[in-house]
Order: C-alpha cells, then sequence, then structure tokens
C-alpha cells in the first residue's frame, strides 16, 4: 500500500491499518514516512525517491490519497510511464475537492470496504457493455477466479450486496512529444520553471487531466496547426491550446469555456485558451482519434511552454515540434484489464446519484442562481 498525502495527514489512519489489517504493509514518500516512524510500532517503507516510477506499480496493491485534487494527480503521476495503476482511495483535505471522494472521518469505513469486500472491478461491465449485477450476501465467501481484480482478491469475508463502494475508471491521455523532424524527444518534467530536469526521460507519459501548450511568458498568441487523425483542422491562433480528459473538464478547460464532461463518457476534449477568433469553440472528440498540436513556422516565438498535468516539459516545444495525443486504450492480458486509473468511489447515494452531479451542484455551483441562497 501506498500513502500519497498532504501534511495535514496524521499517523491515526496508518496506525488503523497496520493494528486491524497485520497483512498490509506500508509504502510512503520519505516525508511522510519519517513521520510515521513515531507513531507506528511496524517498519515503514519508503523507495519513491530512489526507485524508477515504472517500478513502483509492481509494488504497490493501493494507493491513498490524504489533501486536494492536486495530491490525486501526483499519486496518478507516479504511474505515468506504466499502463497498469494501483486502485486511488482518496481522502479530500483539499479547499475543492472535486476528485476526493471519501471524507476523511470515514477512513475506518473506507478501508473495510476495500479491504473485506472483494470489491468487484467495473471494468469489464463497462467495456463489454453489460450491466453490473451485484452478488448475493455469502458469509465467508471465497473470491472467484478471473471475476475481481488482482488488488481485491484479498482473503476475507466478502460483502457481497451489501458492499457499497465501487470503482470508477477514469481515461488518461497517452502524451508524446517528437521534433520538427519527427524523432521522438523524451519527456522530461519539472514541477516548476525552476527545477532542474530529472534523472530519468521517458518517450511516452499518461496524464489523468491534461496536456497544454502556452505562450509563456511571449507576449505574442502562439500559432499552432491542429491535426485530427493526421487531417488539418484549423490553425489555432491563442494564448495556448488544452487537450483534457473527462476528469479534466472540470479543470484549467472548464476555466478556458470548455465542456463539463462525464467521467464515463470517452473522449478527448479539445479547448482554446483566450482564441483570437470568437467563433472558435471547443471541441469533444471520441477518445481513439490522434490529435496533433504542432508550433506553426509563422510562430513569432521560437519556443512554447508544455505542460503534462501541472508538470512542466524542461525546454519546451520548439518550432516545428509536434505534441501527439490520443486516448489511453484500454487492454486485457494474463494479468488482468490494463489502462485508466481505477478510483474507489462511495455508494449508497439516493436516487441512484453516482456523486458527480452532487459535486456539480454542491463544489462547482452548477447554474447557480444570482441573489439567493440554498
Amino acid at each position: 500500500m501506498a500513502f500519497v498525502t498532504s501534511e495535514r495527514a496524521s499517523g491515526q489512519e496508518g496506525l488503523h491499518i497496520t493494528s486491524t489489517y497485520p497483512s498490509m504493509s506500508l509504502i510512503c514518500e520519505a516525508p511522510l514516512a519519517e513521520s510515521l516512524h513515531d507513531h507506528l510500532s511496524v517498519p515503514v517503507f519508503t523507495d519513491f525517491a530512489t526507485s524508477s516510477p515504472s517500478a513502483i506499480h509492481t509494488k504497490t496493491d493501493l494507493v491513498t490519497t490524504f489533501g486536494g485534487d492536486g495530491t490525486i494527480l501526483h499519486a496518478s503521476s507516479l504511474f505515468s510511464a506504466t499502463h497498469s495503476v494501483s486502485p486511488i482511495l482518496s481522502f479530500t483535505m483539499g479547499t475543492l475537492g472535486f476528485l476526493g471522494e471519501w471524507k476523511f472521518t470515514d477512513y475506518k469505513r473506507a478501508f473495510r470496504e476495500v479491504y473485506m469486500s472483494g470489491a468487484p472491478s467495473e471494468r469489464d461491465a463497462i467495456l463489454e457493455d453489460r450491466p453490473i449485477i451485484p452478488k448475493p450476501f455469502e458469509e465467508n465467501a471465497t473470491p472467484v477466479p478471473n471475476s475481481e481484480t488482482d488488488w481485491s482478491a484479498i482473503r476475507g469475508k466478502s460483502l457481497g450486496a451489501q458492499r457499497s463502494a465501487r470503482i470508477l475508471l477514469r481515461n488518461r491521455l497517452k502524451v508524446g512529444i517528437f521534433s520538427s523532424t519527427g524523432e521522438r524527444i523524451p519527456l522530461s518534467l519539472s514541477p516548476n520553471s525552476n527545477s532542474s530536469p530529472p534523472n530519468t526521460s521517458i518517450p511516452d507519459i499518461h496524464a489523468l487531466n491534461e496536456v497544454l501548450i502556452h505562450r509563456g511568458a511571449d507576449p505574442h498568441l502562439t500559432i499552432i496547426d491542429v491535426l485530427v487523425n493526421k487531417r488539418f483542422l484549423t490553425e489555432a491562433v491563442a494564448d495556448g491550446m488544452i487537450i483534457s480528459t473527462p476528469t479534466g473538464s472540470t479543470a484549467y478547460s472548464l476555466s478556458s469555456g470548455g465542456s463539463i464532461i462525464h467521467p464515463l463518457v470517452s473522449s478527448l476534449l479539445l479547448t482554446p485558451i483566450c482564441p483570437r477568433s470568437l467563433s472558435f469553440r471547443p471541441l469533444i472528440l471520441p477518445a481513439n482519434v490522434e490529435i496533433v498540436l504542432k508550433l506553426s513556422e509563422k510562430n513569432r516565438g521560437r519556443s512554447v511552454e508544455v505542460s503534462v498535468d501541472g508538470m512542466r516539459r524542461h525546454g519546451g516545444l520548439e518550432v516545428g515540434g509536434e505534441v501527439r495525443v490520443t486516448g489511453e486504450e484500454f487492454d486485457r492480458n494474463e494479468e488482468g484489464w490494463r489502462g485508466g486509473v481505477p478510483c474507489i468511489m462511495r455508494g449508497g447515494q439516493s436516487g441512484g446519484d453516482d456523486g458527480w452531479v452532487g459535486g456539480l451542484n454542491g463544489l462547482l455551483k452548477f447554474n447557480y442562481p444570482f441573489g439567493e441562497e440554498r
């Protein structure tokens, strides 16, 4: 289990896990590991500083985050180089918390449902276009092989129909950067412009929210050629362009006038940032298309900034360079389903609400009337 958390998290959740589920081990990032050592009598492991990102997914069965939406993005970024992502159990402790699903006070219930339920994944039902049929309640039931994901095949009592938690599979983007000669450029990311590039670079990475091209400090508008499935769509003259997932549709894209998309709608959202033309509107495209953003030779600056889930690419994008984006593919092998970010969601909302509608109304104040209080 890996904890990816804000500084506001305490050691009580770690103490609960190690005492209630002694077969579990904790893997933490270094700052949290140091603080947990003061609260726990069992070893707390940390290797995020020494292991490559591609190795983390082989050592974790569950990722738990304590913080805001940015903490969830950080947790997802740890698996950006891999196709398989451990399920994420998120506790909201941030300002908005649109992605955070559980309240911190519910951590005992959340871990119990994850550990004891043998929670079946909704991946099969979604990808095979069939309804999800809950299993009947069985005392001390044994998980059925191949009917559950690897992370949920843990010995214990199956809660069956009494289980309310479920898994939402969030789509990701597959992002590649190419030079003007068509050569693939390794994606070296740094959290801000003052950071030095990391020691490791990877050809392609995956993004949970969005990939962004922006003019940065250049005072001139960027000129970007937009291609869809290798066919020219338009020449964008704007501050920049955003390609986002349905999950990212409520982030920067929304602030730029983009549409809000339900996370179960497999799609890509193309949104201009402050375009010169008022007729340039956001587009929603199928997730299996390839969108290419090419920095035009007409661009007055020689490079623009590229960010992936808030992480700025060291070196930017030169004139003639391309950012190629497509939706991540889902596939199945001997180990199970690969692709996407499985997020553990609360259940039990009235009227069959999946929580998304409630988030629009309660957090984003969707169509909130002026001069009225609710």
